[in-house]
């Protein structure tokens, strides 16, 4: 089991809170992502400014996918690991603005995210969840 699995994991059951990274007290998916970050590899590489809930989709600009790119490894969708996290683009045309953690791949594949309206939980991901995966990264190696 991976560092990163074991870290998001002792984050569910934590509420949702748009704008939020706090364990137990609440965290939307990008804060879930802040959160192992911190438990992982340490103080976080820059600060998240303030962001509604409708992202950046008016402009139509990927800022959560360059955000992603600066600071983890992308890697091909197809290479699949336990820990890589995932990002989703959930309606065609929209910008990717939602964040899970991979936590069992396979038959019987998960990820595990937090979603408005819904508290940290590991899903199952599931052929719809995978039609939405636009980009796929790892942490950083730790001896990087």
């Amino acid at each position: 089991m991976s560092r990163v699995v074991d870290a998001a994991r002792g984050w569910i059951g934590t509420p949702y809170r748009h704008q939020s990274a706090c364990k137990g007290a609440g965290c939307d998916c990008l804060g879930l992502v802040r959160g192992v970050w911190r438990e992982v590899m340490g103080a976080e590489p820059e600060q998240v400014p303030a962001y509604s809930m409708d992202w950046s989709e008016p402009q139509g600009d990927e800022v959560l996918w360059r955000a992603a790119a600066r600071w983890l490894s992308a890697k091909p969708l197809r290479d699949e690991a336990e820990g890589d996290v995932i990002l989703f683009r959930m309606r065609e045309g929209s910008v990717a603005k939602h964040l899970g953690i991979i936590g069992r791949t396979g038959a019987e594949a998960s990820f595990i995210h937090a979603y408005a309206g819904h508290q940290v939980s590991e899903s199952a991901l599931t052929l719809p969840w995978r039609r939405r995966i636009v980009a796929r990264f790892e942490f950083p190696k730790e001896d990087a």
